[in-house]
């Protein structure tokens, strides 16, 4: 039996490229999570189950809070009020616990923001929400995965 790995040394960084190219470092961040949904269903039959499956379309969504210090939050306000495509890159800063080298959203797009009340005890934070319509993971061996599959209209 194996004990479980407990310790985490790894520092993760998030960063952002604009529709200009320019790449910029999100800090400091609170949190950033993506969720990729690959949902599907299995098909029925009256003579058997499961026979098929119906498989809908990804959903690659995103979450980030940051803290409204710096030049972060107003950055991605901007991108939010002008709809603005920008890309979030998420990789090891340094470390090597993560199972990814990097994970990069593409074409992403910012749906909603939230900034929270100023308070005395410490800065206001803001998050902001929004897809992506691409997808590409980079294990820590170097084997690169991308979804959803892109195909020519």
């Amino acid at each position: 039996m194996s004990s479980p790995e407990t310790s985490w040394n790894t520092r993760l960084a998030v960063r952002y490229t604009d529709d200009k190219g320019v790449d910029h470092e999100i800090s400091p961040i609170q949190s950033f999570t993506p969720t990729f949904a690959t949902t599907a269903e299995p098909l029925h039959s009256i003579e058997r189950t499961h026979v098929g499956v119906v498989v809908q379309p990804y959903s690659l969504t995103f979450s980030l809070t940051v803290n409204a210090i710096g030049p972060a939050t107003a950055q991605l306000t901007a991108l939010a009020l002008n709809a603005s495509e920008f890309s979030i890159s998420m990789q090891e800063r340094s470390g090597d616990d993560w199972s990814f080298s990097t994970i990069v959203l593409s074409r992403c797009v910012i749906t909603s923001a939230a900034p929270t009340a100023a308070t005395v005890a410490g800065a206001p934070q803001a998050t902001f929400s929004g897809f992506s319509m691409q997808v590409d993971a980079t294990d820590a061996g170097g084997a690169k995965t991308s979804g959803p599959l892109q195909s020519a209209l």
